[in-house]
């Protein structure tokens, strides 16, 4: 679902009732746990956090006028949705979360390439979405991105 938002509190109020906290907690443990250099910042109709053209130039390989994103927060029709570009990058990354997941949640994981599917707002893994956000830098993510998935 989209919702047309200038800023993550304008995106957040449009949200059902229900999800908000879950999305506001989400966003809250994101910033605070990101190392520095990540900037939050509306992203393809979502939450977004970026690493911004002031360290990186370059930018996004598909777009170069946007910054190079890092993680995205939505709120979907049937879930909520955590991307996160490191996880699709780097296989040693996604394997400690895949195995990591089971140790929070009963549930099987719902997760694509770099979409992890939130269904129930009560089991979402909390510490597990906070370690992960503190498990890579903006250098590690520009290298890693330069190497595994920027066009050359």
């Amino acid at each position: 679902m989209n919702y047309k938002a200038n800023s993550a509190e304008e995106y957040i109020t449009k949200l059902p009732e229900e999800r908000q906290p879950v999305v506001s907690k989400l966003r809250q443990l994101i910033s605070k746990n990101l190392p520095e250099g990540f900037k939050e910042q509306m992203s393809y109709g979502m939450l977004g956090w970026v690493v911004p053209h002031t360290l990186y130039p370059d930018g996004y390989h598909c777009d170069p006028k946007l910054p190079l994103p890092f993680i995205n927060l939505a709120s979907q029709k049937n879930f909520i949705a955590l991307y996160h570009s490191g996880i699709y990058a780097n296989p040693e990354l996604h394997d400690w979360f895949v195995g990591e997941y089971p140790k929070y949640v009963k549930t099987k994981l719902d997760m694509g390439k770099s979409c992890i599917r939130f269904k129930k707002m009560e089991t979402i893994p909390y510490p597990l979405i906070e370690e992960l956000c503190g498990k890579m830098t903006v250098q590690q993510w520009i290298d890693l991105y330069e190497k595994n998935v920027k066009l050359k």
